[in-house]
Formats: C-alpha cells, structure tokens, sequence
C-alpha cells in the first residue's frame, strides 16, 4: 500500500457529503487535519452522475449529482494544482459514480482509493484504515 504523502487531499465521502483533509505528518506518520466539508449543493442547476433508472428516488439522484459536484470540485483543484496527491475514501456506489468523470490530471495524482465508507468515523479510525 502506497503511502500518503505530506500535505496529501484525503477525501473521505459517501453519498450526502464529504471531509476534506490535508496529511500534516509525512509519509511515515499520517497526521489529517480536516479543513472543509463539502455538500450537495445547487442541486435544482445540475443532473446526477451517469444514467439514472426511471426508479430511482430523489435521494439517490442527490446522491448521484454528489457525486458528480464532488469530481468535479477534485478536478478543478487539480487542474489548477491546488493538491499534488490525492487519496479517495467512499462507499463503492460514490466511487462507481465518480470513477468515469474524474479527469486524467486528477487520476494521476491519486495515490490511493479505498471502498469504504467512513465519513461518519472518528479521526482516529480514519487514520487507523489508511495507516
């Protein structure tokens, strides 16, 4: 498993929101600092991720346009080098709606993603898993 490096974005998201940190420790010893969260916003201006079934409810089309608002935010923090790594946490589904819309800058500074789901966990689980 890669390391996450110092001044490291770790994202932690589900579909409703997620904590940004920044690693303050080096690549031994991973210290996060959570600076933003970040929520659904705007959500009557944009459509969700992907091709939604004809089925789904409104909660799933938020989580969805989520996500999309979510990749897009790590894209243009990329493309304007606001972050040099990146490590991604989120459940599977948020993943599965990200992955296609996360631009190739912002693929190439990704040192990890873990299919999890730990936005509501303490710091100190959140370091535990990525430690």
């Amino acid at each position: 498993m890669e390391s996450i490096p110092t001044d490291a974005l770790v994202v932690v998201a589900d579909g409703g929101g997620a904590r940004v940190f920044r690693n303050r420790g080096d690549a031994r010893h991973l210290s996060l600092h959570q600076f933003e969260m970040r929520e659904l916003m705007n959500m009557n201006d944009e459509g969700p991720a992907g091709v939604q079934p004809d089925g789904d409810t409104g909660y799933q089309i938020d989580k969805a346009t989520f996500a999309k608002q979510l990749a897009q935010w790590l894209n243009d923090g990329a493309l304007n080098r606001k972050y040099d790594d990146l490590v991604l946490v989120a459940d599977e589904h948020t993943l599965g709606e990200m992955r296609p819309l996360l631009h190739k800058e912002t693929q190439q500074r990704m040192r990890r993603e873990v299919a999890k789901t730990l936005t509501n966990s303490t710091l100190d689980d959140i370091q535990k898993i990525l430690s």
